[in-house]
């Protein structure tokens, strides 16, 4: 049998949340940092993405991670966070999915009843804490990259709402957070599809109104992901 391309993965979910795991078959990605590694691949290797999270192979919820050497020596291993729309350059959930199979897999060594271990994220680095017991992982935490506040309290126009105030914080990402009960909407599973919509005008008019990048790293931009795709997405809500 001859393959034009075979990419191996490990599946994995964080608390029911999937996070597809690329353990081999990917060439090298250049770059001398993990951001500079994600950007080369948005940039010349996004086929991966699309291959890997749309249907037939994917779906809608799924996210996927492709390992990679680390740059910075402190790091033991490296990850290249790959979602529906965009390339986040951190993710809890993602975070908990690599340290599983990085553990469970011999990648990284197990020790039980506890492995410390610092991933490099485009984000930065890691330091992660993993559970382990009878050569499974029981329970992740993690120390995130440092949080902090861009904007709060601001005034925003957000088309079919009219005027909402949000704040907009990084936490590995930039966050638009906003009260529901300023929009009469209860956060209950019944008004999920609100819910959505809702997120979705919001992140939307915050992108165009609100526009933030990372004081140490301005390539970071936000609100996560980009204003076209926001839309594109609420259009089809």
């Amino acid at each position: 049998m001859q393959l034009s391309r075979m990419i191996t993965t490990v599946e994995a979910h964080a608390a029911g949340e999937p996070g597809r795991v690329i353990t081999g078959g990917m060439a090298h990605i250049p770059g001398a940092s993990v951001f500079a590694k994600m950007q080369w691949m948005q940039a010349n290797a996004d086929d991966i993405r699309l291959l890997m999270l749309r249907e037939p192979r994917g779906t809608p919820a799924l996210c996927c991670n492709v390992l990679v050497p680390p740059c910075d020596p402190r790091a033991d291993a490296g990850f290249i966070i790959m979602e529906q729309t965009e390339y986040p350059p951190m993710s809890g959930s993602n975070t908990i999915c690599v340290t599983t199979v990085l553990l469970e897999t011999g990648i990284l060594p197990m020790t039980e009843p506890v492995t410390e271990l610092t991933l490099e994220t485009p984000a930065g680095l890691i330091h992660v804490r993993a559970e382990c017991h009878n050569g499974k992982v029981t329970k992740v935490t993690f120390r995130n990259v440092p949080a902090f506040a861009l904007h709060l309290d601001t005034v925003i126009d957000v088309p079919r709402y009219g005027r909402a105030i949000v704040d907009i914080a990084w936490g590995g990402m930039f966050f638009v957070i906003a009260h529901a009960e300023q929009f009469g909407l209860d956060l209950t599973a019944q008004n999920g599809a609100a819910i959505v919509r809702l997120s979705e005008a919001l992140r939307a008019a915050a992108a165009e109104q609100l526009p933030v990048w990372h004081p140490d790293n301005p390539e970071i931009t936000g609100p996560t992901f980009s204003h076209n795709d926001i839309a594109a997405l609420d259009n089809d809500l």
